[in-house]
């Protein structure tokens, strides 16, 4: 537009040029706070950005914070396996199901209640009482999962039924596959208590994040500050793979960020 026409326009309709002003001034300060880390008291304040924050984290730079803030260990085993690549987080529903040779067909019926119950976008965490070699969740479960908007499952059990879970894409993470059922051999004991899931506590609403490297469990209270160290932490060594590419040097790096 020529400049003699902007001017003209601007003198002729005052309030096109505030409302082109105000719109420009907003878009600015939309970017400027795009580009401005989020603190931890901002992530308290809004759990929803928080937990989407924790979606895009790595899961091995939150258990580096949580060593380092808490002093300590809360991943869980090597031997929680994922049925295939995901990566999610949620805050946990808790189930716990106990051993017991039984022919009450409602036996099981507290575990699907939880499944019914449960709020869009949490993460199921289940303990089978000396569940290796019993599938804790299968197909069925993780349609109906799925199907209320859950995040993801982590069962200290087997899992059976891949082919449906991994059709639908809903990520499970378990001790293994196995074709055994809980039914007749497992009553439900309860959902949403502070129990132990592959040796590490768990309480309903904390925080679940799992991806390629394992499975972790964030205190609630303490999440958003471990969060925003472990976005410090991500940083770093990704800053540090060009680095590394630069200089062909790890000592270098690591003497330059300080992290290993």
């Amino acid at each position: 537009m020529p400049a003699k026409r902007f001017s003209r326009l601007f003198r002729t309709a005052p309030a096109f040029g505030f409302v082109l002003a105000a719109g420009l001034f907003l878009g600015l300060s939309h970017i400027v706070h795009a580009d401005t880390p989020l603190t931890a008291a901002d992530y308290s304040a809004n759990p929803a950005a928080m937990i989407d924050a924790y979606r895009h984290v790595e899961v091995a730079s939150v258990s580096d914070a949580m060593e380092q803030l808490l002093h300590e260990k809360r991943y869980m085993s090597h031997h929680m396996q994922s049925i295939f690549p995901a990566k999610f987080a949620g805050p946990a529903l808790t189930v716990k199901l106990v051993k017991e040779e039984n022919h009450d067909p409602h036996a099981l019926d507290g575990m699907l209640r939880a499944i019914d119950s449960g709020a869009p976008g949490s993460v199921f965490v289940m303990t089978v009482e000396d569940g290796a070699d019993i599938a804790g969740m299968g197909g069925l479960m993780g349609t109906a999962m799925m199907s209320r908007d859950f995040n993801g499952a982590v069962i200290d059990g087997g899992v059976r039924d891949l082919p449906q879970l991994k059709k639908i894409g809903f990520p499970v993470y378990a001790l293994g596959p196995v074709p055994s059922t809980s039914v007749g051999h497992y009553r439900f004991a309860f959902m949403n208590q502070t129990m132990i899931c592959d040796g590490v506590s768990v309480s309903p609403g904390d925080i679940v994040a799992a991806d390629q490297d394992g499975v972790v469990v964030v205190p609630r209270q303490q999440a958003a500050e471990i969060l925003v160290l472990a976005q410090k932490l991500d940083n770093s060594e990704h800053s540090m793979y060009s680095f590394i590419e630069k200089y062909h040097s790890i000592e270098e790096a690591v003497k330059q960020f300080g992290r290993l």
